[in-house]
């Protein structure tokens, strides 16, 4: 409850939490690197003391604004979509933020003139620092703005700028996962079942994951000295259906299929029955990503799993220690999971 006596301090609620002022502001400036014992007296010294921050004064001092943008590169119908990718990220951002009682902007990229509007927005420092999910082709903003001193997060590995592109290479942060080793270990367990005739649904080449993802692919089947057998799709069912029906026409004893995400997975399976090609009996297939409707498809989908929500609450955490001013591993992978259900 707030004690009376006038408006409490920063002074005073250090003295209640047995603390140092700075420790205390650190605290409320969401800084990760205070023992949570420590976090958790901050936190009763000011509920106790009913302090509250003068957000506009420590705007002025500090020259932060406590809020933090997410730059998605689709149209809003797409990324909120039954692809739970994005929603995803976005779940797992705003939780870590809304545990440090920082602000999160959604900022639309899927246009040039959305790209521009990033482009300033952050550079006006309108936002502490901006996340980046899964951008398409070599775009240079994210490193652009990292290089001009704005805190950068990538979810994935930002692909290399082009060669005109002369500004120096520093590396931008990224969290990812082992989209290499996922695949590969579909792959051998595909081998392992006695499949030999292996094809895949690729992502988009303009995309991290895409790229990782044909990449295991390729791997894993030159470990078996196996032909790759490979069709192009766009992340959506529409383009996973359409590229199975490519396979069976270019590969007709093809016996199974490993797509690089659930959604053209489940596109692929609703041509394979349209065609009468039993799963897993006379094609097995995997997808990627393990989201909900993996566990309700017929048959339910064996998939590779990736943490997707863990991985937005580590970009959030990754930008606030930035944004602290403190030093961070400019790449964190995290692991994937093969999950085997019935189509593989």
């Amino acid at each position: 409850m707030a004690v009376s006596g006038g408006r409490p301090t920063l002074e005073a609620v250090a003295r209640r939490a047995g603390v140092s002022r700075a420790t205390v502001s650190r605290v409320i400036n969401g800084s990760p690197t205070v023992a949570e014992s420590i976090q958790q007296a901050v936190r009763r010294a000011v509920a106790e003391l009913g302090y509250v921050p003068n957000q506009a004064a420590r705007s002025l001092v500090t020259q932060r604004t406590d809020s933090f943008a997410l730059v998605l590169p689709e149209s809003t119908s797409r990324v909120f979509s039954d692809d739970q990718f994005f929603p995803g990220i976005i779940r797992g951002v705003s939780q870590e933020l809304e545990e440090v009682d920082k602000q999160l902007v959604l900022l639309m990229a899927g246009s040039a003139a959305g790209h521009d509007r990033v482009a300033r927005y952050a550079t006006a420092r309108h936002v502490d620092g901006v996340l980046f999910a899964s951008m398409h082709g070599a775009d240079p903003l994210p490193g652009d703005l990292f290089r001009k001193g704005i805190p950068v997060v990538c979810s994935g590995r930002p692909l290399p700028p082009s060669p005109d592109h002369t500004a120096d290479q520093s590396p931008v942060p990224y969290v990812d996962v082992d989209h290499i080793g996922g695949v590969a270990t579909a792959v051998r367990h595909l081998i392992s079942a006695g499949r030999s005739r292996i094809a895949t649904i690729a992502g988009p080449q303009d995309m991290v994951a895409g790229i990782e993802r044909l990449t295991g692919y390729r791997e894993g089947l030159a470990a078996a000295g196996y032909r790759p057998i490979v069709a192009v799709g766009d992340f959506t069912r529409e383009s996973g259906a359409e590229a199975m029906r490519r396979l069976l026409a270019d590969e007709p004893r093809l016996d199974a299929v490993f797509a690089a995400s659930d959604l053209m997975a489940h596109g692929a399976l609703r041509t394979l029955r349209e065609a009468g090609r039993r799963v897993p009996d006379d094609v097995a297939v995997i997808g990627f990503d393990d989201i909900e409707l993996a566990r309700y498809t017929d048959p339910p989908l064996t998939t590779v799993r990736q943490p997707i929500l863990r991985i937005g609450r580590m970009m959030a955490r990754q930008l606030l220690r930035l944004a602290a001013g403190e030093q961070i591993e400019p790449a964190l992978v995290l692991p994937t999971e093969l999950v085997l259900r019935d189509s593989a």
